[in-house]
């Protein structure tokens, strides 16, 4: 199975929702969402766009696409699910968790005294 079939079961799997429910939030038919699924054809550009948007994710995650600078696939699988999970948060959500992330980041930063 491709990386392709294989994201876009984790995605399903991660919002909770059957493959019927992803290809009715697309706007696919099942059919034809469940050849992406099992691997058996892959989307054009256009369908894919339309899946990652209807699934609250990017084109590059559904395609396993990491940044150069994420070699480490853990780090990069990580930085993926907190951008996947960031897309069904509110904007004040969001800002809440960004606001978390600089204080630990912070916190790193800060000098810390000596006993």
């Amino acid at each position: 199975m491709d990386v392709f079939a294989k994201k876009l079961q984790e995605r399903a799997k991660h919002l909770g929702i059957s493959s019927a429910e992803a290809a009715r939030r697309s706007g696919l038919d099942e059919r034809r969402y469940g050849h992406y699924s099992s691997g058996r054809r892959e989307a054009d550009l256009a369908t894919l766009v339309r899946i990652a948007e209807a699934l609250g994710t990017t084109p590059n995650w559904l395609l396993g696409v990491t940044a150069p600078d994420l070699a480490d696939p853990e780090l990069a699988g990580l930085i993926a699910r907190f951008s996947n999970a960031s897309n069904g948060m509110t904007k004040q959500e969001l800002e809440m968790c960004v606001i978390q992330a600089e204080a630990v980041a912070a916190a790193k930063r800060k000098p810390r005294p000596e006993n």
